[in-house]
Formats: structure tokens, sequence, C-alpha cells
């Protein structure tokens, strides 16, 4: 009984242990104009699904947590210069990151889709000799890249940010543009001359970035795991996106931290 006592206890302790051996504060950079994922409000205070999560994460570790604002592409310079020790923005996890970056494990299943007019493309078929669009060094601009012989797509246009890019794409300068599908859906609630033309399913997952070899990874990736599995994740996943996520989906289920290959 002693013995399983001591266990238990050393369990429960375990994250908390982890934690002490690092800075007070967690640094987390983030791109601010990409809601649902993270906004900021009037109060020019962080929001959004990925915010909840590091602040879960952050409160298991008892750690502080600082927020500071950064374009979608300096993210990848902040983490791999060790300036912040996380970035959150909606970051896919591919073997081409892996070699410079760490991640945690998945904990949203990511699609891509097309974003068009209402009454402009209908699918990647009407964008042959077209201008396309996505948000620099993300995920949407090297699905473009890799499939424009297949389309026949025409000039790409990167932007800085996703307010830009659908600017672009409602003013009629580019014919759709490809990104985050939850992104699109919820920017299209308050825009409704926007269409999601078509969904590309890719089976990527967003993850939390780190440093290559961040200490902090393990412990990070232990909170992310207890988040999933009491159900706290769920919760966060329905608060943002107005449904529960499936059952076999990465929200919920826990996963092995990924390795580069």
């Amino acid at each position: 009984m002693k013995k399983l006592l001591l266990a238990t206890t050393t369990l429960a302790l375990g994250l908390t242990a982890g934690a002490a051996a690092f800075a007070e504060t967690l640094t987390v950079g983030a791109y601010p104009s990409n809601p649902p994922w993270e906004f900021k409000n009037e109060q020019s205070e962080f929001e959004g699904f990925e915010v909840d999560l590091i602040t879960e994460v952050a409160e298991r570790l008892e750690m502080d947590l600082e927020i500071s604002d950064l374009g979608f592409q300096a993210l990848f310079a902040a983490t791999a210069s060790g300036r912040i020790d996380v970035a959150i923005s909606t970051i896919t996890i591919t073997q081409e990151r892996l070699q410079s970056q760490s991640f945690t494990q998945g904990y949203y299943d990511a699609d891509l889709a097309l974003v068009s007019l209402a009454d402009g493309a209908s699918s990647l078929a009407d964008l042959a000799g077209e201008p396309v669009g996505a948000i620099a060094s993300s995920t949407g601009d090297a699905w473009i890249q890799a499939n424009t012989a297949e389309y026949g797509f025409g000039e790409l246009r990167t932007y800085p940010d996703q307010q830009g890019l659908l600017l672009d794409v409602r003013a009629g300068r580019i014919a759709g543009a490809i990104g985050d599908v939850t992104g699109f859906i919820f920017a299209a609630k308050e825009m409704p001359d926007l269409n999601i033309a078509e969904v590309i399913p890719t089976g990527d997952q967003y993850g939390l970035m780190l440093p290559k070899g961040s200490e902090l990874l393990e412990p990070i990736n232990a909170a992310i795991s207890e988040i999933k599995e009491d159900g706290t994740l769920a919760e966060i996943y329905e608060k943002w996106l107005g449904e529960a996520p499936a059952a076999d989906s990465s929200t919920v289920t826990v996963l092995e931290i990924p390795t580069a290959e």
C-alpha cells in the first residue's frame, strides 16, 4: 500500500517537479490575426482556441505566461533562436519543420480549403491560369507550390497575414486562397461574400512548436496529454468551434511526440 501511495503521489507531482527546473515564465509567440485560434479582443488581450490551450499548459506547469505578437514567418526564427519557448498559431507538424524545430504531439486534425468569392471559383479546377494566394511559409503556400503543375494555377501571391489575404480575395485581386479550413469557415461567418469552395484533406495536425531539443518539450507534451485525458481540450474545442471533437481525433487521443525521419 505504501508503494502504491508513493507511485500515485509521484505521478501527480510529476509535472510540477519537471517545471520547477525551468524559468518561472513561459514565453510564447503568437500570430495575432488568426481567429478562432488566436486574436486580440477590444482590450488588446489574446483570446482563442490555442490561447486557451497554452494558458492551460502554463497553469499545469505552474508557470506564468507571456504572449508576444509575431508575424507567422517570424515564429520560426523566434523558436529557432530561442527567443521564445513556444510558438502557437495553427502550425502544422511537417517533416521539413522537424529538421530544425521540435513539436509536441498533435492536438487538432488540420485540413486545408480553397476560399473564394461566393460568385467566383467553385473548385480548384476553376483556378487554372488564375492568381492564387496563401499566408507566406504556411502549409497552404507549400500546397500551392506542390500542386501548381496539376491544377495549372497562375501567379502565387503570399501574404504576411490572413487579413490581407482575404482582402485580396474579396477585392478580386486573387481568384482564391488556400489555408486552414477552420479559420476560413470562421472568417466566412463575418464575410458572407466569401465561400468555402473546396476542402482539401491533408491528414495533417497542429502542434506546439519549440526550439530544437528544448527541455520544455517533454513536460509541455505531458501537460497536453493530461489536458486531453481529462476532457479539458474537448471543452476548449467545443467552446471555439461549436461542436464536440470526433472520438478518434487528435484532440482527444494521446499521441507520441513526433520525430524527424
